[in-house]
């Protein structure tokens, strides 16, 4: 096998298995919003038996624990690709370890989710791994991918896209961190805390304690999150390479969604699949911004070569 084959069939698989991920994400914000979280009181079987009772919140959370089940097949299958050859072993082995390292980390604590009787804390890092996991995998089949299709620098970097790969590093950062505080604030039960919008109890300013500061805390880091983004955004569709433009295009777009996905989610009681569709949005936001920071890393990197080879 070659080993542009070879990282083409990485690509493959690691796509498929963080597209997964992605669904288990979802899954588990209905799972955690339809209290089913303990429908299956004991792990890893459900109710004593592989295939339990199908009622509504006992199917919702054994869904979730077949697709965590499918993730994990697909990731080993993954990561022995890539321990198979030299190639594939040097370039990504260390992102198949985390990823690897990552999932037992993340069974361990939807164990400790259910043996801890839905801790807060528990589910809150059990999220916040899934996340991580799923970055990993994204940046995986993008890193795999780099190697069969390089991404073609536009010649130097440009003024407007100096500062780009920081930017867009704190960005994507700071998106994860808004997902798990928004995970924080669902576990904690302080979803309806504030069940107004704009104000919070017809507040403007409302006491920063408890459960109340808990959601405040939510909204002030979405409203400068939102500024940041549209900034990078902004600037990311100024940048030389075409994919990273058509990220810059379209996360605007999509942070407009999740605004009115958040606002919809407390005006509504936050029904499940509104609840749902706000962290699957947030999610793919982050994916998007991590491909771009990836793509604006890569470049930037095949860049002076470029500029040495032309000089020449």
């Amino acid at each position: 096998m070659s080993s542009t084959r070879a990282f083409n069939n990485v690509a493959r698989l690691a796509t498929i298995t963080a597209s997964l991920m992605f669904a288990l994400i979802v899954v588990g914000s209905v799972v955690r919003t339809t209290g089913s979280g303990l429908s299956c009181p004991d792990w890893p079987l459900c109710h004593g038996k592989l295939i339990p009772p199908m009622q509504f919140n006992i199917f919702m959370e054994w869904v979730h624990r077949l697709i965590a089940l499918l993730v994990g097949v697909l990731l080993f299958g993954t990561s022995a690709t890539i321990a198979m050859r030299t190639q594939t072993r040097a370039k990504l082995g260390g992102l198949a370890l985390l990823a690897v390292v990552l999932y037992f980390t993340q069974a361990l604590l939807g164990a400790l989710t259910v043996w801890k009787l839905l801790d807060p804390s528990v589910v809150s890092g059990h999220l916040a791994v899934g996340l991580l996991l799923f970055s990993t995998l994204v940046t995986t089949a993008v890193l795999a991918h780099f190697q069969v299709s390089p991404p073609v620098p536009q010649g130097p970097a440009a003024p407007a896209s100096e500062g780009l790969l920081a930017l867009l590093s704190v960005a994507t950062l700071a998106v994860w961190l808004q997902a798990v505080l928004g995970g924080m604030v669902s576990t904690n039960h302080a979803s309806l805390a504030c069940p107004d919008w704009p104000k919070c109890n017809g507040e403007w300013f409302p006491p920063l304690v408890g459960l109340v500061g808990l959601q405040v805390a939510h909204r002030i880091g979405a409203y400068l999150l939102t500024i940041l983004l549209f900034f990078a955004a902004f600037r990311a569709s100024r940048a030389g390479d075409p994919v990273v433009r058509w990220v810059g295009h379209l996360v605007p777009r999509l942070i407009v969604l999740q605004m009115g996905i958040g606002i919809a989610n407390v005006l509504m009681g936050i029904p499940v699949w509104v609840s749902a569709l706000h962290l699957g949005n947030a999610a793919a936001i982050l994916a998007l911004l991590l491909i771009a920071t990836l793509r604006v890393a890569a470049t930037s990197v095949r860049t002076p070569d470029l500029v040495e080879a032309g000089a020449r």
